[in-house]
């Protein structure tokens, strides 16, 4: 048992201790207080980060609902649109239906107008030739003395002019 690291020696025993102590305030000093703070600052910014995600989340929520309310005003003020579009046909439709109609009726009261003036003309040149035919008749019946024959032949031969 000659090995001296076998043997307890007070000496080394405690220069092991305090190089072990030196080390550790060494490393407490230079290492753990940058580390713990490299640490916390992580810490720090997941906590933050953490808190944007929940703004963002709240923020989205509202962009969603907002988004959602102009989305069905959108929707309504189309069917309305639509609507009053519908309706304004409808009643361009119908006027234009009452117009032709009052038209139609103008001018079917014009047709029956002219046509009952161009009986009413055609009766008129009837009766003048009627009543020409009736005074050459009666110029030529009053030249002549008629006999039955005559008459006859009289009213042949006018209607063969006519």
């Amino acid at each position: 048992m000659d090995n001296p690291l076998v043997q307890p020696d007070p000496g080394l025993f405690i220069w092991t201790i305090l190089t072990f102590l030196v080390l550790v305030t060494l490393l407490a000093w230079f290492g753990w207080r940058p580390l713990l703070k490299l640490l916390e600052a992580r810490e720090e910014k997941i906590r933050k980060s953490l808190e944007d995600a929940a703004k963002a989340t709240i923020e989205l929520e509202r962009l969603q609902n907002e988004s959602a309310a102009l989305i069905r005003n959108a929707r309504i003020e189309a069917e309305a649109i639509v609507s009053r579009s519908r309706s304004e046909g409808e009643s361009a439709r119908d006027e234009l239906r009452a117009r032709a109609k009052t038209e139609a009726d103008a001018i079917l009261r014009e047709a029956k107008s002219q046509i009952e003036m161009e009986k009413t003309q055609a009766l008129r040149e009837i009766r003048g030739q009627v009543a020409d035919l009736s005074i050459s008749i009666a110029s030529k019946l009053l030249e002549r003395n008629i006999t039955k024959e005559d008459n006859e032949k009289l009213i042949s031969d006018t209607i063969g002019q006519l």
